[in-house]
């Protein structure tokens, strides 16, 4: 694998704040209010809590395998032969999510946009743009992040402050109406979209200039990314009420659409739309790039830019056939999709820590890690 790229401290933060929202922002808030109802900006709440300690395995997992992508922590810790095997299932599961997200892209744009347009033709158009940041590097990705998180930031300030008034806080009462059980549900589901997919930034963690500090602001950035998304979560709640937000899709979108200040400032669901695109490339981004890298080590490749566009054209494929239609897309989401991003966000990461703890000698990790950073 082929990546000499190295990234700052900063651009490391930006990568995770927005990947951390990715598309929670858009859907999530529906599956919160179907699962808590009123209460789905404390099941938010409780998904950055449970957030914070996925965070600290995965925090932990780094310091004990210093440098190391999640291909290479399998191999140390299972050997060449277990541990390419669960790298491989890891690598399947990245192009599954790019499959995933890229079908989100094609329906929310068939459904609210360009409703005539072929749904294939919006997936290929952000499919090559999404090959085109993980052929041109890390340090590429990383740098157009940079320029779209003040405009992200812009759209966010202008959605919440724009909502405020439109809010009515008799939405969010009785709190606790079906007690906590609800809450940790819909919490697991939160963590599941907007956390565990961290993992995958391991194919990143080894190109940081300063591990050492990134680490914090990891943990930082990607608590502030969740509560974004418990503000958006909760600003549906008491502008559209949790039964609308529960039965819309895309329960965001419809937010921006109550928007109307003097009958002047309205219509701006472009807002919505540019703010999700932004986060939704880095997250796809992401995905890809972890599966072609984690390919391209399993291979032993030296360049892992020279499987992109054949893994392209499978993403693309996976995407028109993964979903066959919305109501098997709220099954995954619901049934199938927790327990393996468990599996492979928590499960097996709390496997190759305990691993990596009982083979790592004391005073290993600092020479490592010190080593490393030379």
């Amino acid at each position: 694998m082929s990546e000499n790229g190295k990234i700052s401290v900063l651009q490391l933060m930006v990568l995770v704040f927005l990947y951390t929202i990715g598309t929670t922002v858009l859907v999530i808030p529906s599956g919160l209010a179907a699962t808590a109802n009123q209460d789905a900006w404390l099941g938010a709440i409780v998904g950055v809590l449970i957030g914070t300690v996925v965070l600290g395995l995965y925090i932990a997992l780094w310091i004990v395998y210093p440098g190391q992508t999640f291909v290479g922590i399998c191999r140390a810790a299972l050997g060449k032969w277990a541990g390419s095997a669960i790298a491989v299932i890891f690598m399947g599961y990245g192009f599954i999510g790019a499959s995933t997200v890229l079908f989100y892209v094609g329906n929310f744009f068939q459904t609210q946009f360009i409703p005539r347009t072929p749904i294939w033709c919006t997936v290929t158009l952000f499919a090559l743009v999404v090959v085109m940041g993980t052929r041109l590097g890390l340090e590429t990705i990383s740098r157009a992040a940079e320029l779209m998180l003040p405009w992200f930031l812009l759209f966010f300030a202008i959605l919440v402050i724009t909502l405020v008034p439109a809010a009515k806080y008799v939405n969010v009462r009785p709190m606790l109406e079906f007690g906590w059980k609800p809450l940790f549900e819909a919490g697991l589901s939160f963590a599941g979209t907007a956390y565990m997919p961290i993992v995958f930034l391991f194919a990143v963690f080894p190109h940081v200039k300063t591990p050492e500090k990134a680490k914090i602001g990891v943990y930082v950035t990607a608590l502030i990314g969740g509560l974004c998304v418990v503000l958006v979560t909760l600003l549906c709640i008491l502008v559209l009420g949790p039964n609308i937000t529960a039965r819309s899709m895309f329960p965001s979108y419809a937010l921006v659409k109550k928007i109307n200040i003097g009958n002047f400032l309205q219509r701006v669901e472009a807002v919505m739309a540019g703010m999700w695109f932004i986060t939704t490339y880095v997250k796809t981004t992401f995905y890809f790039y972890g599966g072609v890298t984690s390919l391209s080590e399993i291979l032993n490749l030296n360049n892992y830019r020279n499987v992109t566009l054949p893994c392209t054209m499978i993403v693309i494929v996976l995407s028109l056939i993964v979903y066959p239609d919305v109501v098997y897309m709220q099954y995954w989401d619901s049934i199938v999709f927790p327990p393996y991003i468990l599996l492979m966000g928590v499960f097996i990461p709390l496997l190759l820590w305990i691993i990596g703890l009982f083979k790592t000698k004391p005073g290993q990790n600092a020479a490592a890690s010190g080593k490393n950073q030379s």
